[in-house]
């Protein structure tokens, strides 16, 4: 007879429920493990029996079969030795079968027997709690779990300590959860001198989490600002920290068991791959679009990134989250960032200063700027000329707001949209809002829809542009505190989308 334990396998973040059927056949002496195990799940076998061993315990002369099931479902990672374990102990009788059927495990086992922390501890607890069963998880994992609260997390140190647990001497207590990750000190605002444009520029991305793309020289301070947005974002509420901290649990990036609500920040260099970006590799795991969910996803040099990962931008950006496809899975991961792109306005990056710029300009920069396609640029909510800083403004003490103030004024922003969006589900900001419910928020007043309809016949802007104005015109009437989107709302948001130098063409 077959004994079942149970674990967990990942789609996406998506947790789904294995069980784990152990059972003792007479024949030749083998130990086999099947149901779509790839590398590191069929060498658990190895792994579990030395784990065995060291506890002074000896595997029969009968052939041991393992089934993962369902069958159909891939099994990756390093995760499913100790439920094999607890399988095979309670076919041998050693523990108690009925104790290894009400609990969820995981953890990778050292031959001597200790257990070794592994990624996706959080979701596994979820997908215990769900299937109202206790986790058992390696000690150093036990603090992520915990923050589910909805099961006990039971943390082992080793496989001996897990025996004694079942065997009439019970030392395992439940998990605590880790604490809350202090967020970073944030850079401040204040240091920015100068840059007026592109600090507002940057207030209205964060009160509505709409793109921006900054255009400037080598040394306007493009990177500088854009270090600074995390200090003027709000903290994640409870529900977008769990979910973040999901993705970066599967991912294996969460530390030490404690989950953040500072934003996330991701700058992945431009010679990132496709797979490094959107996900994918060995498991389909999260890429940095991914991680960034619910922050920031920081592209500098943008023209420098390939045109393939540019383009695979294109329909995350649009639906909130990423498929990714592969022979072996099909698995999505939520990606719903604020995407903060720099670039040089050419090459040589000199093309606005004539005694710097080199002998192609103004050529060079549309052949520069025109590695980034017209459908990406399009949604880029927010275009902003960073021109350079003069040496009066560097020389002055430095009189920009700070960071706390703009934050204050950020945070205001999103309690509205929180309101306005309580009864929405996926709508959190104004950046999500379309169709009827963008015409409830943001239809402007007669001289607003005037202005908005001109610039767009003038521009020949897109439908895709139209709305997206309407987004950010809605976002600087709750920076106003004003509850109807007015004229200069929309003239504010206009200048952002059709401002020369920040890349804007016809079609834009």
């Amino acid at each position: 007879m077959a004994v079942r334990a149970f674990t967990v396998a990942f789609d996406g973040t998506e947790p789904r429920l294995v069980e784990v059927q152990c059972a003792l056949s007479p024949g030749l002496p083998g130990f086999a493990v099947v149901g779509l195990a790839d590398k590191a799940v069929s060498e658990a076998r190895e792994r579990v029996r030395a784990a065995i061993q060291s506890l002074s315990l000896a595997l029969p002369a009968k052939r041991i079969t393992v089934n993962l099931s369902p069958a159909d479902l891939p099994k990756e990672g390093n995760h499913y030795d100790l439920p094999i374990a607890l399988a095979l102990l309670a076919a041998l009788g050693i523990i108690p079968a009925e104790e290894v059927e009400g609990v969820v495990a995981i953890g990778e086992l050292s031959l001597d027997g200790r257990l070794q922390p592994v990624a996706g501890a959080l979701p596994a607890a979820l997908a215990a709690a769900q299937a109202d069963r206790a986790l058992i998880c390696p000690r150093a994992s036990g603090a992520e779990a915990a923050w589910v609260g909805a099961t006990q997390v039971l943390a082992a140190d080793s496989l001996a300590q897990i025996l004694r647990h079942y065997t009439g001497q019970p030392c395992l207590t439940a998990a605590v959860a880790g604490e809350v990750a202090p967020a970073a000190i944030p850079r401040d605002l204040a240091e920015v001198r100068g840059q007026e444009r592109a600090r507002r520029a940057l207030e209205i991305a964060a009160a509505g989490r709409h793109h921006l793309l900054m255009t400037g020289p080598p040394g306007s301070g493009k990177s500088m600002m854009a270090a600074r947005l995390p200090g003027i974002l709000p903290p994640l509420s409870a529900a977008e920290a769990l979910e973040t901290s999901m993705i970066h649990s599967v991912a294996g990036i969460l530390g030490e068991g404690g989950i953040s609500r500072a934003r996330p920040w991701r700058d992945p260099h431009h010679t990132a791959s496709v797979v490094a970006i959107t996900g994918g590799g060995k498991g389909a795991k999260p890429g940095e679009i991914s991680l960034a969910h619910n922050g920031v996803l920081f592209l500098d040099e943008l023209p420098e990134f390939p045109r393939q990962v540019l383009e695979t931008l294109r329909q995350p950006l649009e639906t909130g989250e990423v498929a990714v496809a592969r022979a072996n899975a099909h698995v999505r991961y939520p990606c719903r960032f604020l995407l903060v792109a720099a670039a040089n306005p050419c090459r040589c990056g000199h093309m606005t200063d004539p005694g710097r710029a080199c002998a192609r300009a103004p050529a060079c920069g549309a052949d520069y700027l025109g590695r980034i396609s017209g459908p990406l640029m399009d949604r880029f909510d927010l275009r902003v000329e960073v021109p350079p800083v003069s040496w009066s403004d560097l020389d002055r003490p430095a009189d920009g707001e700070s960071s706390a103030t703009v934050a204050a004024r950020v945070t205001a922003a999103r309690a509205v949209q929180d309101h306005r969006f309580a009864g929405h589900e996926g709508l959190r900001v104004n950046a999500d809002a379309e169709g009827a419910v963008l015409d409830q928020i943001a239809t402007p007043d007669a001289g607003g829809r005037d202005l908005l309809l001109r610039a767009a016949d003038r521009f020949g802007l897109s439908a895709r542009a139209y709305h997206r104005i309407l987004r950010v015109a809605r976002t600087i009437a709750d920076l106003d505190g004003s509850a109807t989107v007015r004229q200069p709302h929309i003239a504010e948001a206009l200048s952002y989308r059709i401002a020369p130098g920040a890349g804007a063409t016809r079609g834009s």
